[in-house]
């Protein structure tokens, strides 16, 4: 079992180290695409995770599924950062690399990360007035969305941003007009 704490101490190094060879061959971009590629694979492939995470599958199995998913396009950088992952043993620390990578790269493009949980999937539209909205709040140049839904809001959305949290939800509402009149 992977501890937060421990995790982050050992993920940390490894995304900067991504991130600085990234940034020497202007590649940012590129492998933010290609992070949110490999945790969406990793996220929807229960089979990978579980060899990413076997410390008995022999590391070349590792590799060649590795090499098998990035395919030929793939970039020589990313491909020999992954490989030295396994020959490392942290290979099962990928997912937090990934995530600290981008959360690295939204750093350095001035971009915040709004976690939105509405009730039914948004518009086009409602996306854009979200973004705007935690525009106006943070000062960000530029707003990613992780959007889930989650049928049991009733009616709204919850907006979170690092620690803040905007609860436009039919179901916090109901939560706090419950609490007025149990409190009265």
């Amino acid at each position: 079992m992977k501890s937060n704490v421990e995790t982050a101490e050992v993920a940390q190094p490894y995304a900067q180290a991504l991130m600085s060879i990234a940034q020497s061959q202007n590649l940012t971009e590129e492998f933010g695409e290609d992070a949110r590629a490999l945790l969406n694979l990793l996220k929807n492939s229960a089979p990978l995770q579980n060899l990413i995470d076997n410390p008995f599958i022999q590391p070349e199995k590792k590799k060649a599924v590795i090499t098998q998913i990035l395919g030929d396009g793939a970039n020589q950088y990313l491909r020999r950062f992954l490989q030295l992952l396994v020959d490392k043993r942290r290979i099962f620390f990928l997912e937090q690399i990934l995530q600290q990578y981008l959360a690295l790269l939204r750093q350095l493009n001035q971009t915040v990360l709004a976690e939105v949980t509405s009730a039914v999937p948004l518009t086009e539209a409602q996306q854009q007035a979200v973004k705007d909205k935690v525009l106006s709040i943070t000062n960000a140049r530029q707003v990613e969305l992780e959007i889930k839904t989650d049928r049991d809001l009733i009616g709204g959305l919850i907006i979170k941003v690092g620690s803040q949290v905007i609860d436009a939800s039919l179901r916090g509402q109901l939560r706090r007009l419950s609490l007025r009149l149990s409190s009265s």
